[in-house]
């Protein structure tokens, strides 16, 4: 892995930061409602912070892709035994029960059997006064969640709760999140710019070991080879020089490499859609493999996360007249 600048990591991780520890003191947790109590009626846009009522509008660009980067983003990294969730509705305390953006909870129910608070919870914020995520944070903090992030749509910056300070601290952009929710750490950058988003959503399924995934790497490696010697072995017969096996394995390694990526792509669309539940029509998983463009594929990976059908996917985008 390539090394950062900087590693935030997880409170009570060891690491070269401080250690950071929950607040004590304050409003007792076990005569709070349980996170799942509702104040806010579920499925509405209505919440509400300190009894004030809240209304959760929908989205313009760039507020509304920045959802989607982060989403796609996180769902990649989250570790084994947590789950991802997207506007999950978390009752804070008497008067407070609203949805983060985007957060990570313990997979395992409590010993009640309901929902565990999350541990990890992202805000994106644009037109909105940042008073409003800073009471959000300041709540979630205190009912026990362990880190919360803001992301500054229009300054491109991602800010994460101080406890220390009580308030928000910039992160830099060559930072990453290290926490034991994520399978890896997790760049900032890869969350402000979609180039970087690709890289780490692939590089997080890869330290996933998800088998589609390792099978077409695996693939790829065993035909560049055979295809590297065969080609570099003929060429060097036919010119008698040792040069011309070496520049056949060359090629043939490169051109296995370009196929294994290629194979890779397609695996990891119908992997991603086949484990949100989505069925895959035999016409659409044609069309996946017979797709030679890893652009386009890289555009259908990103369109799996959270296309309602396989059909979507590969549905072609209107041009404007």
């Amino acid at each position: 892995m390539r090394k950062h600048d900087h590693a935030l990591l997880a409170p009570g991780r060891e690491g070269s930061g401080r250690t950071l520890h929950a607040p004590s003191g304050g409003r007792s947790r076990s005569h709070l409602p349980h996170v799942d109590d509702r104040l806010a009626p579920p499925e509405t846009r209505v919440e509400y912070l300190d009894g004030a009522e809240l209304f959760a509008a929908p989205a313009d660009p760039p507020h509304a892709t920045q959802h989607f980067d982060l989403t796609y983003v996180l769902g990649a990294h989250v570790a084994k035994g947590y789950r991802g969730a997207v506007d999950m509705l978390t009752r804070t305390d008497e008067a407070s029960d609203y949805a983060p953006d985007a957060s990570i909870f313990a997979q395992k129910p409590d010993r009640s059997g309901r929902r565990r608070l999350e541990e990890l919870a992202f805000e994106v914020c644009d037109k909105q006064a940042l008073a409003v995520p800073t009471g959000k944070a300041r709540r979630l903090i205190e009912r026990g969640v362990r880190r919360v992030f803001c992301i500054l749509v229009k300054q491109r910056r991602v800010l994460e709760w101080s406890r220390e300070t009580d308030g928000w601290r910039p992160l830099p952009k060559d930072a990453v999140i290290d926490d034991p929710c994520l399978v890896r750490p997790l760049p900032i950058q890869s969350l402000l710019d979609a180039a970087s988003s690709d890289d780490a959503v692939a590089r997080a399924l890869l330290d996933k070991r998800v088998p589609a995934l390792v099978e077409a790497v695996a693939e790829g490696e065993a035909r560049g080879e055979a295809r590297g010697e065969a080609r570099g072995e003929a060429r060097g017969e036919a010119r008698g020089e040792a040069r011309g096996e070496a520049r056949g394995e060359a090629r043939g390694e490169a051109r296995g490499a370009a196929i294994g990526e290629l194979r890779m792509a397609q695996r990891a669309i119908i992997t991603v859609l086949r484990s949100r539940g989505i069925d895959v029509p035999a016409g659409v998983a044609r069309a996946i493999a017979g797709c030679d463009d890893v652009n386009k594929l890289q555009r259908w990976l990103a369109k799996a996360a959270t296309a309602t059908t396989a059909a979507e996917v590969v549905a072609r985008s209107r041009r404007k007249r």
